[in-house]
């Protein structure tokens, strides 16, 4: 099972790789660069080429990062469209150089209340990019908890945003699916799970789900808070977790968790793995 958590490129993209040794990781989530902030240094072609060796050597079958938390390719200002598109386009950049998986991009957020507008242009700059990419990393749109004027807390809306990319890049474009936002975004995991699958796999096709990220959540079912905690310690309880962790239909898809660190990332980690382990077993 390709299984592992959010880790640091603290000190180089080396370290990842390191880091994921520490905890038994078969998949990982890093970040390409600091998220909250908009400069887009450039890699260095050793550190480079050491995370891609450091990969194979410790047979992480699946590796993807996340996109800036600054970007929004759905806003309606076109001064941060166009940056937002610019940072987006140096993400893949950074990513295909990695010889990551894909990529993990929140939907935007329509500020204008506009969201079929927002949806349009998302999937519009999003295949852009692709067209101006190698095309070697994939694009995951996350699930969102539903806040304000977010978008993508919606199944349909995704199935949209992904309708609207041509079919010639269409394939190039999944889904992040997020324990903790779909329970808060209304999606009853803990005690309707199947019936929520049902529904993505009408909505999307469960050949569309790409990733999992696995996070308890700290609120309640429909909160719109987007709140992790550590895996059945928050209000979704292990019941949705067991079931994830143990349905055939998922079985050859990624699961990373971006539980709370705490202060010995390791141990965390290393923890929250275990108990989903676990929950595997029975």
């Amino acid at each position: 099972m390709l299984l592992g958590a959010h880790v640091s490129t603290a000190g180089g993209m080396r370290n990842a790789i390191v880091r994921a040794a520490e905890i038994d990781a078969t998949a990982i989530q890093i970040f390409t660069k600091q998220p909250n902030r908009w400069a887009d240094p450039p890699l260095d072609p050793a550190d480079v080429e050491s995370f891609r060796v450091g990969r194979l050597r410790g047979d992480i079958g699946f590796a993807c990062a996340h996109d800036s938390y600054l970007i929004n390719l759905a806003t309606p200002d076109p001064i941060l469209r166009d940056r937002s598109y610019a940072s987006f386009q140096a993400e893949l950049a950074r990513a295909g150089a990695l010889g990551l998986d894909a990529i993990v991009s929140h939907p935007g957020n329509a500020t204008d209340g506009d969201h079929a507008r927002g949806r349009a242009q998302n999937a519009a700059l999003v295949e852009s990019a692709l067209k101006e990419s190698d095309g070697s990393v994939k694009v995951l749109l996350e699930t969102t908890a539903g806040a304000g004027s977010v978008l993508g807390s919606r199944f349909e809306e995704l199935a949209e945003m992904i309708e609207l990319v041509s079919s010639t890049w269409r394939d190039h474009v999944g889904v992040c699916v997020d324990t903790c936002h779909v329970w808060a975004a209304g999606y009853d995991i803990r005690d309707g799970y199947e019936a929520v699958v049902e529904e993505f796999a009408r909505i999307l096709g469960l050949d569309r789900l790409q990733l999992f990220h696995l996070n308890d959540s700290q609120k309640p079912l429909a909160s719109k808070r987007d709140r992790h905690a550590w895996i059945g310690d928050g209000t979704l309880g292990d019941e949705p977790f067991r079931s994830i962790m143990r349905d055939p239909r998922f079985a050859a898809v990624p699961r990373v968790i971006e539980t709370p660190k705490g202060d010995d990332h390791a141990a965390t980690d290393r923890m929250n793995l275990e108990r989903l382990r676990r929950l595997r077993e029975g």
